[in-house]
């Protein structure tokens, strides 16, 4: 759960990436880093919500498979009554309609292919209010 920062940071954006496959973790924390965004990392339930408690979060990336089969969901929930304001995207086996339907009802903002690629991920996140600058407060304006 190390922050690995970037050496000539501009900004102080934070990202959380929550995935039980390390090389798939180690991936995105690079491809965060090199986009200037501090990425704080946890394999499993314990360390993701320690990290929850040490760090505020403006990105949030989380499988939604991390040691069961949907806990990522609830998570993913978690993180969005501790964060209102983060960008929280969820890394599911597909976007079929039950995907969409824990997205909405968990409060995620954007569900991704497992087969995303790092750089698609955090494409995703930079063009999202959380990190662009602007800072929706309402699910509505989430969407807008």
């Amino acid at each position: 759960m190390a922050p690995n920062r970037s050496p000539n940071r501009t900004n102080d954006k934070t990202a959380l990436i929550v995935h039980p496959d390390m090389t798939v973790m180690s991936s995105l924390q690079s491809a965060f880093v090199k986009n200037e965004i501090t990425a704080i990392v946890a394999r499993d339930l314990p360390t993701a919500l320690l990290a929850i408690t040490q760090h505020f979060f403006d990105v949030v990336v989380v499988s939604s498979r991390i040691s069961e089969e949907g806990d990522g969901w609830t998570l993913g929930g978690v993180l969005r009554l501790v964060f209102p304001k983060a960008f929280v995207m969820m890394i599911a086996p597909g976007t079929d309609l039950m995907s969409l339907k824990n997205a909405i009802n968990h409060g995620v903002d954007e569900v991704l292919e497992g087969t995303a690629s790092p750089e698609q991920i955090v494409s995703t996140a930079l063009r999202s209010a959380s990190v662009a600058g602007k800072s929706p407060t309402t699910p509505k304006e989430r969407i807008q």
